[in-house]
Order: C-alpha cells, then structure tokens, then sequence
C-alpha cells in the first residue's frame, strides 16, 4: 500500500439508470472514512459529484485531476473504479497518470492500483465499466423500442398521466386528468393563451404537478403548457425515436382537437405522421389516363365555426409514364363507397332465396351426378379404346406392317386425341361438385357483401370490392367495373326471379313442405332460374 501520500475522497451518484441501485454519496463517503482509518489513510478533501460518468465532463471529477497534477495530493480514494470513470476518455487520463507516477495510487473498497504493478489491471477493468455502459445503452434502446411497438410511451408520462409501476403502463392521472382535459377545452376556443391558462389553472383550479422525491408539486408553467399543446400523447398516438405509434393510454382529445390547436397557433405543418390507411389505393385506375388512383386525407378549416373537418378523397396518381392526365378526376371517400354500394346492390340477393336455392341446387345435383356417370363412363370407354388403338399401331410397326412416316404421324394423332379425351374426363369427373361449391360460393356473397361492405373495416371492403371483379377504374367521377363472370346471371336473372318470387308470397309459407312445392313451381314457371344456375 501506498504510504506517506494524502488522498481526495471521491464520491460520485448519479440519477440516471445504471446507477440507481448504488450507494448515497453520503453512504459512500461514511464507509470511505472507516476504510481511510482501517488502512491509515491521510484524506486531505472529500469531492462529491452528482453526475453521470458516461460522458466526459464532470466539473469536480476534472479539477480533481488538475490539481493532483499539480501535488495537491497523490492519490484518490473511491468507492469502486465505476465512481471514477465510465468512459474511455476519463479511464484513459487516469491510466496514464498512474503510468507517468503523477498519481500514485488509487484505493477503492477492494483493492489497491499502483504504478508498477498493477496499471494494466486497472485499464482492463475501466475498460469493462465502459463496456458495460455501451451494453446498457443497447439494451436500454432495445427494451425502449420494444414497449413503443407495443403501444407504451417508453419514457415520462406527460401531465394528466401517471406511469403504473408494477404494470409497467401509463394511466390517467385522477387528481389531473380532468383538469388538463380542461385546460385543452380553454385552448380550443380559441380566446385563452397558455399564459392566461397558466394563470387560471394556477390561481383558480389550485393545480399542481404531480409530485416526486425529487421534483414536481409546483404551478405550470406557461412554457410547459405550451409543450404540452404540442404533443400527440394527448390524442391515444405518441412519438418515439422519429416515429408515431398508436398508444394504448386513454385518449384526452381527438385528433380533430389537436389539429384545431396546432391551427390555433399557426403551425401550418402536419405535426403527425399519416395514420390513415386508404382502402382502395392500388385497385382503381384513372379513366383518362391509366394510372393508378391513391388516396389523400386534407383537413380544412370551416369558416363559420372554426372547426377543423378532415376529408378523405381518392385522385389519379398521374404516375403513368408517356401518358399525361388531363385532370386528376377525384372523388370524395363518401361518393366512392357509396358507388360501390350501389354496384353490390346489383348482385344482392334475398337470404331466403340463397337458403331455398342451395336446397334446391342439392336435388338437382343428384340428377347432374347421375347424367355425369353416364357421360363419364362413355368418355372413360373411349379413351380406352383409343389407348388399345395405339397399343396395336405400336405392335405393328414392330411387324413392320408399317413404314415410319405411317406410324410416327398416326401415332402422334391418337396422343392427342387421348389428351383431350383425359382432358374431359377430369372436367366430367369434377364438374358437378364443383359448379356446386362455386355456385354456393356466389350466393353466399351475393346475399352479405354488400352488409359486410357496409359494416366492415377497411380492409373487409378491399377485400370485398377485390372480389367483385377486375379492371376498376374512374371516369368523370362515375366507377365502372368489369364484374366476375359468374356474378353477370345474378345481376341479368335474378331481377325477374325476385319479382316473381315476392309476388308469390314465398316468405308466408309456413310449411318448409309447402314453401318447396310453391319454390319448385317457380323454378318450372321460369325458365331463366336454372340457365343462371348452370352458367
């Protein structure tokens, strides 16, 4: 040990992560003077310093430092190496003043660093400190991103807030959810400022930030109310890292709200990332030109009221090379879904007609299935016969019964003949219970697209327009569709099949046995009903 030198007393605590669960400066400093008097140490200071090592800097760590290299003392007594230093510029100082003998030792709780023996012991183990803050700052950005992407703001609550500990949630503030929602209110008609709402929420509503151990219980500050109008939080989204999430905290305001407050104070930039999903980009082109229509989301200011109102319209994307559009043809988000509407309603059909018509679907089926056997066994007989046909062209060329040419150019006419025969078999021997599955398939869509259009989610109606048919596009703000081929017998047939079918009254039939006859007479009375099943 290092004997007749005097030693400063460092002692260091900081707030942030890393070191929360070390000891109290003053915790340190009482444990450091038992440890100075057990080995005989001379202390000639204590320094103390509430800041983080992470960085170079520290004001009291680097006088320190300037005046043992001016003979001050020669020595340091800390707790740990982590005290000292948590970043290589700071170990780096330290090392080479032990090297050069301008500090002669350095004492902590464990162990003794001295200048001949044991510098590069302390290199390494300062250089394991720092790794591990790299390795914390990793795992700390990682573990943040992860709560963000799970729809928790990774940091602080704002005010009106509070972060649940043990959930590791954010959830309203009691005392002062209701008073910021408030404040919000003042904002939005347009009369207040943050400094009179400062004013009134400090003087009248006696608020005060939610208190901690170290801060907090003091009036809002105009400034902070100013911040506070400015972030998403409120509205159920947050950022984080550059990026908006949809948070799962409970919303103050709308996003209406928000953007009124952002107008209110002249921010003419979208303070948010697009959080609107358009349904129909990508399935619709422009009339005019080709390109492929894109949806836009506006918002704008009523005059009268000073509300904001947010519009949604779809417009040509004009991204089609060598073709310019004359105009860019939009059509507002209502108009379009209400077209669409009105395109399903041309192949909507009657429950009752779906439920009737599969029953009825079903007994024919059993007579398609029986003509289908017997058209399947003809066709089945032929292709054997042609098979044996080339089995005996094969026996006699090799009789040489005949020449090549013969042989070659009749053989390659009975493969194809046996090719296309097969070719029938399989559409004979699948027909009937597929032109069942695809016809149940159709009415089923026919009898709930158009409700689940209506009541579905964004991405139910693009699956449900997809599904409609092919080649949509807009002209002049009409949409015009080149719908599926087996939905055209719905949209031609059905009309005078339904006429029929109300006036006879099928709906007040009682008996399931009566509702049949009289649904089996219409079939035979029209004659349209089963060239639109078959098609």
């Amino acid at each position: 040990m290092a004997t007749n030198i005097e030693y400063f007393m460092y002692a260091r605590k900081s707030s942030e992560s890393e070191d929360r669960q070390e000891q109290s400066i003053e915790d340190q400093v009482n444990r450091l003077k038992e440890r100075a008097n057990s080995l005989g140490i001379s202390v000639k200071e204590i320094l103390t310093e509430a800041k983080s090592a992470k960085q170079p800097g520290r004001p009291v760590f680097n006088d320190m430092l300037n005046r043992i290299k001016k003979g001050e003392a020669q020595g340091i007594l800390c707790w740990q190496i982590n005290r000292l230093s948590r970043n290589p510029v700071d170990s780096g100082a330290l090392s080479w003043m032990l090297q050069q003998g301008v500090l002669k030792a350095i004492q902590t709780m464990e162990r003794e660093y001295l200048p001949e023996d044991n510098v590069l012991l302390f290199s390494v183990e300062s250089g394991m400190a720092n790794q591990f803050i790299i390795e914390l700052r990793k795992n700390t950005k990682r573990g943040m991103h992860g709560k963000a992407d799970r729809g928790w703001f990774p940091s602080k609550a704002p005010a009106g807030y509070i972060n649940e500990r043990l959930e590791h949630t954010i959830q309203p503030d009691p005392e002062r959810f209701d008073l910021i929602r408030k404040m919000w209110d003042l904002m939005l008609t347009g009369n207040y400022t943050p400094v009179n709402i400062a004013e009134i929420a400090s003087k009248e509503w006696g608020y005060r930030s939610l208190k901690s151990k170290r801060s907090g219980g003091v009036e809002m500050a105009p400034s902070v109310i100013y911040k506070m109008f400015k972030n998403i939080f409120y509205t159920g989204m947050f950022e984080w890292g550059k990026k908006i999430y949809k948070g799962n905290h409970k919303p103050m305001i709308t996003l209406e709200e928000y953007d009124r407050v952002q107008a209110i104070f002249g921010r003419t930039g979208k303070p948010r990332g697009q959080t609107h999903e358009f349904a129909f980009t990508g399935l619709i082109r422009c009339g005019l030109c080709g390109a492929m229509y894109t949806g836009t989301e506006k918002t704008k200011t009523i005059k009268k009221t000073g509300d904001l109102k947010t519009y949604t319209y779809y417009h040509c994307s004009g991204h089609k090379k060598g073709v310019p559009c004359p105009k860019r043809n939009p059509i507002n988000l209502i108009d379009l879904e209400q077209q669409i509407e009105l395109l399903l309603e041309e192949y909507t059909i009657l429950p009752e007609f779906q439920t009737w018509a599969i029953e009825a679907l079903n007994r024919n089926n059993d007579k398609e299935i029986e003509e289908r056997t017997k058209i399947y066994e003809m066709q089945h007989k032929t292709v054997v016969e042609s098979q044996t046909e080339l089995d005996n062209l094969t026996k006699m060329r090799y009789r040489d019964l005949i020449d090549d040419d013969t042989f070659v150019k009749e053989r390659d006419a009975l493969k194809e003949k046996i090719a296309r025969l097969q070719a029938k078999l399989r559409e004979t021997e699948g027909r009937a219970s597929k032109w069942l599955d695809l016809t149940e398939q159709v009415f089923s869509f026919a009898c709930f697209a158009r409700k689940e259009f209506v009541m579905g989610n964004l991405q139910r109606k693009r699956e449900i327009f997809s599904a409609l048919g092919q080649n949509f596009y807009i002209k002049n703000g009409k949409v015009f569709i080149t719908a599926n081929e087996w939905f055209q017998p719905i949209k031609e047939a059905y009309p005078e099949f339904r006429a029929e079918f109300e006036r006879l009254g099928l709906r007040e039939y009682s008996s399931v046995e009566a509702r049949n006859v009289a649904f089996q007479q219409l079939i035979l009375e029209w004659g349209g009903y089963p060239v639109m099943l078959r098609n």
